[in-house]
């Protein structure tokens, strides 16, 4: 039996790749999604066939590629502290030239059927956010996006809506520094929510800080808000 999900690592540019996902129909609505400082690892491309499984083609862009090309590593002990070494020298005009080239490389897909959003996970979640920012993406999804408070200058680029997911927990993201997005963002079509009990990474399966109903809820809402936005 033909599997229902379709995947492929596919070029962005040169050197640069990205892990693409064809829903069942195999066509739909694009969605970039940016990886944690793991890499587009086993956890990431999960991700990458849910939402495909969902209607959307999703492109995972290996944003790492300059420094250490497709790698993958876990969340503890040296791989963690690796991590941190190449979020640290992952360059903010990198950056913008990757997201660039991500939702330019889904848009023309021929699989592409409709819109182009982004999403992503810590720091993918400062990415998506990062293309609301500089891109004609027609929606984001930041899930506990690291760094974005820091970057709040940006908001009064962004044209589309956004929807912000929270940890009430978080070490890295104070609950100032949601109420500070939320100030940042309003006026504009943004929804922001916290959910309670969670910490930092509760989304990821193979994490000690999963939080299977934050989880669940944070997806729902995500695909009913994607849904509205794309198709």
């Amino acid at each position: 039996m033909t599997a229902p999900v379709q995947t492929q690592w596919i070029d962005i540019a040169p050197g640069f790749a990205g892990y693409l996902a064809l829903p069942p129909a195999g066509h739909g609505p694009g969605l970039v999604l940016f990886q944690e400082i793991f890499g587009v690892n086993a956890h990431i491309r999960a991700v990458a066939e849910q939402y495909a499984l969902s209607g959307f083609v999703v492109l995972a862009p290996d944003v790492f590629w300059r420094q250490a090309p497709r790698v993958e590593l876990g969340y503890g002990g040296d791989d963690f502290q690796r991590a941190l070494g190449l979020m640290k020298s992952y360059a903010g005009p990198d950056a913008l030239a990757d997201i660039a080239a991500s939702v330019a490389t889904l848009r023309a897909r021929p699989e592409l059927r409709g819109q182009v959003g982004a999403f992503g996970y810590c720091m993918g979640g400062r990415l998506a956010y990062l293309a609301a920012a500089t891109t004609d993406i027609a929606a984001a999804v930041p899930f506990y996006g690291g760094g974005i408070h820091g970057q709040l200058e940006r908001a009064a680029a962004i044209r589309c809506p956004v929807q912000f997911h929270y940890a009430e927990h978080d070490d890295n993201i104070p609950l100032s520094a949601v109420d500070s997005v939320r100030e940042a963002m309003a006026g504009k079509a943004a929804e922001v929510h916290l959910y309670p009990g969670a910490h930092h990474g509760f989304n990821c399966w193979a994490r000690a800080s999963y939080h299977a109903p934050s989880a669940a809820l944070a997806q729902g809402r995500a695909l009913t808000f994607l849904a509205e936005q794309l198709f």
